[in-house]
């Protein structure tokens, strides 16, 4: 899909990770991302020398405008009737200050599809509070979910709710583009990004409302033998996801312990649990991660981020996409 939006322009006025991460998503599909970054740049050009900057925008042509100066809203205002669509992520009242809120541009450009991504919404008593991606885990209940054994939350080290935000941003976008093209009108979204958090927990909601449990599916919620993650020999781990019976037979007859078939459904914390996890612990997790290659039981290495890389999976995909490309990789 990487000429999916060609001829689509895109203005992008965001900083940090959520809004660059939307725009960078539709300028991999082919549209033209025109990034407007203050004169000193977007703020996250100053963390850790630039990286995250970086790696949110690909793609992207950038412009340096001083918004709060007439020449600089002058050239905004051009650009804004040159556009398909627009991406903000200040705090609510912040763009209607600058003469560049939606009700402002639509004037002079009606079938603008403009995107306000922002923590709170643009209205209720917590809009103007200021709040990171920790805040929204917390908050929509998707933190709680992520427990070690002892019930405290994870800390997580990555942005998930940054990026699930931006993921639904391009969608939506992307949606009313195409409406904007049938119709020849514009939209005007408002996506807080706590409440794109709290859609991933419809599973939670409803299995609480029938009083079937707290924690979501009890199948998948670290119970069973044959869905768990286990220690390896040298302190690494392997994510055992094995939940149909064909997955955990696969597996118990791959290493050799039919004594175990009936063993999936078990409870974890049991005997039988303390039994498997020690199997897990008398070998290495190299040893695990080349077994996983070899049986179809849903076994797969818990890999550090930049790991991925010289997976089977992943360099397979690569060497398929150069060669679609043309470019095939040297040996």
């Amino acid at each position: 899909m990487k000429d999916a939006l060609n001829g689509i322009r895109v203005l992008d006025i965001t900083y940090y990770l959520p809004g660059p991460y939307a725009g960078m998503r539709l300028a991999d599909m082919g549209a033209e991302i025109i990034k407007v970054e203050p004169p000193q740049g977007d703020p996250a050009r100053y963390m850790s020398g630039g990286v995250v900057h970086e790696a949110n925008n690909r793609g992207k042509t950038i412009v340096h405008l001083d918004l709060k100066s007439p020449e600089g809203l002058a050239e905004m205002l051009e650009l804004v009737k040159t556009a398909d669509a627009l991406i903000e992520t200040f705090r609510p009242g912040v763009m209607k200050k600058l003469g560049l809120d939606y009700d402002s541009l639509k004037t002079i450009k009606p079938d603008l599809v403009y995107c306000s991504l922002s923590g709170y919404g643009q209205n209720g008593d917590m809009a103007a509070l200021g709040s990171h991606d920790l805040n929204y885990m917390a908050l929509s209940g998707a933190l709680d979910v992520l427990k070690d054994d002892s019930g405290r939350p994870v800390h997580p080290t990555n942005t998930f709710a940054d990026f699930t935000g931006g993921l639904l941003a391009a969608e939506q976008i992307t949606a009313a583009l195409l409406k904007k093209f049938r119709t020849g009108e514009g939209r005007y979204l408002d996506i807080p990004l706590v409440e794109v958090m709290a859609e991933f927990l419809t599973n939670h909601d409803l299995y609480h409302e029938r009083g079937i449990s707290d924690h979501g599916i009890p199948e998948i919620a670290g119970s069973r033998i044959s869905y768990a993650i286990y220690g390896t020999e040298d302190g690494r781990y392997m994510a055992l996801g094995a939940l149909e019976d064909k997955f955990w037979r696969n597996f118990c007859a791959f290493i050799g312990k039919p004594e175990w078939l009936e063993w999936g459904a078990k409870e974890t914390g049991s005997p039988k649990h303390q039994e498997v996890a020690s199997f897990f612990k008398s070998k290495s997790w190299r040893e695990w991660y080349g077994l996983s290659l070899q049986v179809d039981a849903c076994l797969t290495p818990v890999l550090k981020a930049h790991e991925r890389h010289e997976h089977p999976y992943f360099l397979q995909k690569k060497r398929l996409e150069q060669q679609v490309a043309g470019r095939t990789p040297r040996d």
